[in-house]
């Protein structure tokens, strides 16, 4: 080899991708994954007696010591421990190598060189750069996952579909993840170079991405904009000027790539499952399997008492007080991986969440939580494992505040409130799997409240006086009356609601009851957005009587005050003579009109495809702005957007365009109208791909 020329490089891109499962990768750059033999050509000669030396490196200052530099010569067989190369052939012109990384080397971008005796030149010969990713196929790695469909669904899996809407009524979305577009692995790789961490000390941060736990932490921090000018940026305002609603996106490649653009300025703006769909995008590009999770009833308890204070005043209009609340869904991640640090019970799936909820140390970031150890109320152990803990099993406290003196009477307690209906998508279906009971033992039963005291106990909060507290007098009222919202029609946006308030009697002497009814429009976090209706009832109920009275609401008193999240409060607040009050509440989310998607004829590689989309105004009024949005991997690139006429009441709009697939499989289109009555009425629609 000559001293001035610098080889050329045959990284036998296809079958490297293929042996490494990064052939979705969208790359003219080596992606390969660790813990696993790469091969390599160069330009060069090679006597056996040479000794020949590779250097691999990675980061701004690489050491040997901190693992971001290997120097490796030829060896007859591959280290199972180190990075090595072995011979495949050489010839007069070139010489073939296997390279091999250990399976706990820093992932990210290395920089490969040569350095031979025979080139005459001190300097090594740079042969170029490749990226190194996590290794959930290699049984060394931290990531292992046994279950080949299990790799293929959380790492290799581009479309997802995230669970919504609130535990009596569960609705759900498709997502695209593309964690295989176009520049998505340079802004991951990037998103770590930015993060504080690696601000405050670049060696450091580099040499500790060796590790899924210190990975997943960092990145649920830069997802988020706090504190680092991470991706994104939330608001649950419910007023979204100078951004996106974050119920208009549908996928995570366009957020991504309008971070990068925009000089890695955050997007404007998420919530939770848009953090999560983002978090989900970066991990499984990185190769850490990785899905979303949503829990129903979901905690937040900022002051970390396991508890969570829900206020409502005399009428029954719930009260935005104090720091706590409950939300109708949370979404966050379940990353797989193991906890060197925790011991081997404590691995497998752990809770990361890039939502900013609260800091922990320090910053907004949340995770890895062991979800084990959240089973088992082992609530001492790393990361975050009290407020993780608490958003599946605190206990709710109903409260009535009075402004005037600010007294609180406890209406009543709940300990089976919190955490219902954990979902996530099934493996290579696209149905809804309950895991609820891997985050806790059975709600009600002895075991479960045997954990939550041992929690307690942990964080300290059995003996510490709380005069936030109920007392035990209160804690032991029973009411002398029950009461339910039944929903008796549609729950459809453009229809009238139609409920049932039931009251019963549970004594053997007759009751009176003033009820006090309200109904609001909040967004999924329960935050009042503006009231739609009220009416208060008095009556008499005999011994153990049940009585129903209807409520409707019409459109026209909601219409003006629904959010993106269709979502409406309505309580009861009943007043018992000589007795103790009786909060009856139920959450309420209306259904978007439906959307038909119609794809014609078999759907090959490389042949034209028609798709028509089909859209029914149901109200009696005419809509406008109408767009549609269409996007979906492998079928389009980029995203369709089309603009359609207004819409008279009662009228269909149909939107047909044509697409052209370019990989085989089952793809999913998804789709995304909306108008100026309709926000972001979501379908998808899987289609099957062919040669």
């Amino acid at each position: 080899m000559a001293a001035s020329s610098q080889p050329s490089t045959n990284w036998h891109l296809k079958e490297n991708a293929r042996d490494h499962h990064t052939s979705k990768m969208s790359s003219e750059e080596l992606i390969v994954r660790r813990g696993q033999a790469f091969t390599v050509t160069f330009n060069g000669t090679l006597q056996p007696e040479q000794n020949i030396t590779f250097i691999a490196e990675t980061g701004p200052k690489p050491s040997a010591l901190a693992k971001t530099l290997a120097t490796f010569g030829i060896s007859s067989t591959a280290s199972k421990e180190g990075w090595s190369a072995v011979l495949q052939s050489a010839s007069s012109s070139s010489v073939s190598v296997s390279i091999s990384s250990p399976p706990n080397a820093a992932i990210g971008r290395y920089r490969l060189s040569v350095q031979s005796p025979a080139s005459g030149s001190p300097t090594p010969a740079s042969l170029g750069t490749f990226v190194l990713l996590f290794n959930p196929w290699s049984s060394a790695d931290d990531v292992f996952m046994p279950s080949k469909a299990e790799c293929e669904e959380y790492v290799l899996e581009e479309f997802g579909i995230i669970f919504a809407g609130n535990k009596n009524r569960i609705s759900r979305f498709g997502w695209n993840f593309g964690q295989f577009q176009g520049d998505i692995l340079n802004i991951c790789l990037s998103m770590l170079d930015r993060s504080l961490y690696h601000r405050q000390d670049p060696a450091t941060d580099v040499s500790h991405r060796s590790d899924p736990k210190y990975l997943g932490r960092v990145l649920s921090a830069m997802v988020n904009a706090n504190d680092d000018q991470g991706v994104v940026l939330g608001n649950w305002s419910g007023k979204y000027e100078g951004g996106k609603d974050p119920s208009s996106w549908t996928g995570s490649g366009e957020i991504l790539q309008n971070w990068k653009k925009s000089g890695y300025k955050p997007v404007r703006y998420g919530q939770c499952w848009v953090f999560a769909a983002v978090l989900t995008t970066v991990l499984r590009c990185l190769g850490i399997p990785t899905r979303t999770v949503t829990n129903f009833s979901s905690a937040h308890d900022a002051d970390a008492n396991l508890r969570v204070d829900e206020f409502y005043d005399a009428d029954g209009n719930h009260l935005e007080r104090g720091a706590d609340s409950v939300w109708n869904f949370h979404v966050w991640n379940e990353s797989w991986f193991t906890r060197s640090d925790l011991g081997p019970s404590y691995s497998g799936w752990q809770v990361l969440d890039a939502t900013p909820q609260e800091e922990s140390g320090g910053i907004y970031q949340c995770g890895p939580t062991s979800r084990k150890a959240v089973k088992e109320g082992e609530v001492d152990l790393e990361y975050d494992c009290p407020f993780v803990f608490a958003e599946v099993n605190a206990d709710c406290m109903y409260w009535n505040y009075d402004p005037k003196t600010g007294k609180k009477t406890l209406i009543f307690n709940k300990s089976t409130e919190i955490g219902q209906l954990i979902s996530t998508k099934a493996v290579g279906r696209d149905d809804r799997v309950d895991i609820t009971n891997d985050y806790k033992y059975e709600e009600g039963s002895t075991k479960e409240r045997e954990i939550f005291k041992k929690a307690r106990k942990k964080l300290g909060l059995e003996d510490k006086f709380d005069p936030t507290a109920p007392t035990q007098q209160e804690v032991d009222q029973k009411p002398d009356i029950s009461g339910k919202f039944k929903v008796a029609g549609p729950l459809q946006v453009g229809q009238d609601l139609s409920l049932v308030l039931v009251l019963a009697n549970l004594q053997s002497d007759a009751k009176t009851v003033h009820a006090k009814m309200t109904a609001w429009s909040t967004l999924y976090t329960r935050r009042p957005v503006g009231e739609v209706w009220k009416d208060s009832i008095d009556v008499t109920l005999s011994p153990k009587e049940e009585k129903e009275f209807p409520i409707k609401i019409p459109y026209t008193a909601y219409q003006q005050q629904l959010t993106a999240d269709n979502m409406i409060q309505v309580t009861a607040l009943c007043h018992v003579e000589g007795g103790i009050q009786v909060l009856v509440q139920r959450d309420i989310t209306l259904d978007n009109p439906a959307i038909d998607i119609q794809v014609f004829g078999e759907a090959k590689v490389n042949k034209e495809l028609d798709v028509e989309v089909v859209f029914a105004n149901p109200i009696d009024v005419e809509v406008m702005d109408c767009k549609l949005q269409v996007q979906g991997n492998d079928l389009l690139r980029g995203i369709l957007e089309i603009e359609l006429p207004p819409l008279k009441a009662s009228e269909k709009s149909s939107a047909k365009f044509k697409l052209t697939p370019f990989e085989t499989g089952p793809k999913h289109l998804l789709v995304n109208f909306s108008c100026d009555k309709f926000a972001h009425v979501k379908a998808f629609k899987m289609v099957n791909v062919t040669d």
